[in-house]
């Protein structure tokens, strides 16, 4: 079995650390972000969900605000580590990191690379419309996301997938992928293909000015946007009641029929919202500030909302 070091962070990361202490590889030390302040008051210090799960396992952890410095690097020497495994760890990892273990570096990434590389790949990939990504596995090098792939599993996009539901079957893939190539790097016919030159794109962090919905757009445009940002931060538009503003995130949609109404206009089942080029979105899952998610219908008679309306 190998000497591995686990970098991760997220609950995303979670079931790629489980998985590779459940086919009983010596995970000599987890890699992860540091306590963060959470609650209320921000009174008490969180672990991130790696941590936690490393805690669990007995697994020691270092929590690094950098890896920079070189008493950073001469401890991940120490580890003597055959690889590191890295998914969703969140720092940068400069060259004598990448060096260190005898193996080098592999990573975990849910898109099809090189579609796709950067920070928000999960929310890009359903934003654009894709029908269709991958997961791969790659060994890093210096450059962001341009590493050799070694393994590559296609996953198909439905299309009322969200981004919430994405995320939660690349996490299980990941597991599974992450086991498979350690164990071909253990037998020694781990194979990495260097990526295309053609087809590079890049996905840039989401802004919060993207999550407001422009009812101009056409239905598809926003219904890809809607589950692209669903459940976090989750698209949303404002509403007028009782002569205040009110945001509403909406977490799931369909795309509804053609409408001549402008944009913006709820039409008749009141769970409707008319957008650009005479098409329309209807409302399936809704979330007012400060509730809980509620089923469209449901969130409309509260609301009171009225054919004819507007939204914004």
């Amino acid at each position: 079995m190998l000497r591995v070091i686990f970098m991760g962070a997220p609950t995303f990361a979670v079931p790629a650390l489980t998985e590779i202490v459940g086919a009983g590889h010596d995970v000599v030390a987890v890699y992860s972000q540091p306590p963060r302040p959470a609650g209320r008051r921000g009174l008490e210090l969180r672990k991130t969900p790696v941590h936690e799960q490393a805690d669990t396992f007995g697994l020691p952890v270092w929590t690094p605000n950098s890896l920079k410095t070189d008493e950073a690097q001469d401890t991940f020497r120490t580890h003597e580590a055959d690889v590191a495994v890295v998914v969703a760890y969140g720092l940068l990892l400069p060259q004598p990191i990448l060096d260190a273990p005898v193996h080098g570096c592999l990573n975990f990434h849910p898109s099809d690379l090189p579609r796709w590389r950067g920070a928000a790949p999960l929310q890009r990939t359903i934003m654009a419309g894709d029908t269709a990504t991958a997961a791969c596995v790659m060994r890093m090098e210096a450059g962001l996301d341009t590493g050799p792939v070694c393994l590559r599993e296609p996953v198909s996009v439905p299309t009322n997938m969200t981004a919430g539901a994405l995320h939660d079957h690349m996490a299980t893939l990941g597991g599974d992928m992450l086991v498979r190539a350690l164990g071909a790097l253990e037998r020694g016919s781990l194979e990495c293909t260097p990526q295309p030159q053609e087809g590079v794109t890049y996905a840039a962090k989401i802004d919060k000015s993207e999550a407001r919905i422009d009812w101009s757009k056409q239905a598809s445009e926003v219904h890809n946007q809607i589950r692209g940002l669903s459940p976090f931060p989750g698209a949303w538009f404002e509403l007028e009641t009782s002569g205040k503003s009110e945001r509403v995130k909406v977490l799931k949609c369909e795309i509804a029929g053609a409408t001549n109404a402008s944009p913006g206009t709820i039409l008749n089942d009141i769970t409707t919202i008319a957008c650009g080029n005479s098409s329309g979105i209807r409302l399936v899952e809704v979330q007012r500030a400060g509730k809980r998610a509620v089923p469209a219908d449901e969130f409309a008679r509260g609301a009171r909302l009225a054919t004819g309306q507007h939204v914004l």
